[in-house]
């Protein structure tokens, strides 16, 4: 009897466990399917672009399914309450006995499992899962007393030492074996109905190979200056592989067993830039620990509870500002504009534009995440939360509440030139390196006659008021 993969967020045939054990299990066929929820990627918010670049990968991934012999059939469910039901009625169609499946870790994703799991063991069928989103299983990065990690550095630490004991895992190759496919696929669409993005996805090509030499080109030569060139968003100097990691094109243990080989076989130190990329791979790894040992942020909670008590300002009109790139912030408006018209946004931006929400408009930082979650390309809960709640300070690892960024000194730090600013500002182009980053300070007339906006709230008072409410809250 076939063997069925369920595929989600691992859209590859390399070093996929599921896919490898149930290839192996099997002698006689295997089938994969994909379930689109629409409904409920709307009500995650999934981003257009995200969407879009997933189903010119879902096209990819059949491609080389079939070559294995394997037919990837599509199911849709508006939403994941529909899937117990919907996934046994296949398996049963299709006399499929086994079901595997890589685990995610997200609240509603993991319900769904748990009933997945509990329909098709009734039913008398096996399921087997595995843990290959993570590097390491919970378990095994803990503190002394056997509980979670919240602060990132002593994570990291204990990360590397344990990987250091057992080694970096040989990523899995993909399954060797030709089934005679009993099945024909299913044609991948298009689009889906809400989640047009205009084109954006073309930015990314799809596929392993695709994946494998961004992987290749970072690692041959712009790891070198990773370690400065990380916050300068003037300058190609990120990897660009995060897209890639959200779909599951690329496992993070293919990234870290390729990375730690150009390191000469160590974790922690060797290569300054190629240290540091890896010690991104492990903060990918925090949050994702972090997701599991503390659901609630999941469910848009802060992990801090005192920070519940913080009394965000009711703006809608300075939300709009934010979102539209017309805060008469020019690096926080360049980030805007950036995610708006291309479906991603380097780093350090993000960093920058969270914190002055958050802080210097004290604006609920949930509001801010789900804006980014419905326009990145890139869009990953854990990731991304774990970012809004370090900028807001209300999660693990966060800054303190009084410690602000001060986006024109970062603007000025990490822009210098204004290159970055002029390429998502034309009205701000003829500005030079000096007063492009307050050009109503310097240039107040042509600020003007350009149309660009006065600063939507003074930086000192704005700074002030967010310390003030944080302090109210922790006193409560």
């Amino acid at each position: 009897m076939p063997g069925l993969v369920w595929f989600r967020a691992d859209l590859r045939i390399s070093d996929n466990a599921a896919l490898v054990d149930a290839a192996r299990t099997h002698t006689d066929a295997v089938v994969a399917l994909f379930i689109i929820c629409a409904d409920q990627w709307r009500e995650h918010d999934w981003a257009p672009v995200r969407v879009s670049l997933l189903l010119r990968q879902l096209e990819v991934l059949s491609g080389e399914l079939a070559e294995l012999g394997i037919p990837l059939k599509i199911l849709r469910c508006d939403r994941f309450d529909e899937v117990p039901n919907r996934l046994l009625g296949f398996a049963r169609r299709n006399g499929c006995e086994s079901l595997y499946f890589n685990v995610e870790h997200e609240w509603n994703e993991r319900r769904r499992d748990i009933s997945v799991r509990s329909c098709f063991e009734a039913d008398g069928r096996k399921v087997s899962s595995y843990g290959d989103q993570l590097l390491l299983p919970p378990e095994a990065v803990t503190t002394r007393s056997g509980t979670p990690f919240k602060v990132f550095t002593p994570f990291a630490r204990r990360f590397s030492e344990v990987m250091g004991e057992t080694g970096v895992p040989r990523p899995k190759p993909a399954p060797s074996v030709r089934f005679r496919m009993k099945l024909d696929p299913d044609p991948v669409p298009e689009r889906i109905k809400g989640f047009s993005d205009g084109g954006r996805s073309q930015a990314w090509s799809v596929g392993p190979k695709s994946a494998r030499r961004r992987l290749d080109k970072f690692l041959g030569s712009r790891v070198v200056d990773y370690a400065t060139d990380r916050d300068r968003p003037d300058t190609d100097g990120t990897s660009g592989l995060s897209p890639y990691l959200t779909l599951g094109i690329l496992s993070p243990l293919q990234c870290l067993a390729r990375a730690v080989k150009a390191n000469q076989g160590v974790i922690r130190g060797g290569q300054e830039g190629l240290s540091v990329w890896i010690n991104e791979l492990i903060w990918r790894e925090f949050y994702r620990h972090v997701l599991i040992a503390f659901p609630d942020v999941s469910r848009h909670r802060p992990l801090q509870a005192w920070t519940e008590g913080v009394l965000w300002r009711e703006d809608p009109e300075g939300l709009q500002k934010w979102k539209d790139g017309k805060t008469g912030v020019p690096i926080v408006d360049a980030a805007m504009r950036q995610l708006s018209s291309t479906g991603w946004m380097h780093n350090r931006l993000r960093m920058i534009s969270a914190s002055f929400l958050c802080k210097h408009l004290l604006i609920d930082w949930r509001l801010g995440e789900a804006h980014f979650m419905r326009h990145l390309v890139d869009g990953d809960l854990a990731s991304n939360n774990g970012g809004w709640q370090w900028s807001a300070s209300t999660g693990t690892d966060a800054s303190p509440y009084f410690r602000v960024f001060q986006p024109v000194s970062q603007s000025q730090r990490f822009d210098s030139s204004g290159d970055f600013i002029r390429s998502q500002m034309p009205e701000l182009s003829n500005f030079d390196a000096k007063s492009i980053h307050l050009p109503h300070q310097y240039s107040s007339l042509e600020a003007q006659a350009a149309g660009y906006p006065l600063p939507m709230v003074d930086l000192k008072e704005g700074r002030r008021r967010a310390i003030e409410a944080f302090r109210i809250a922790r006193e409560r």
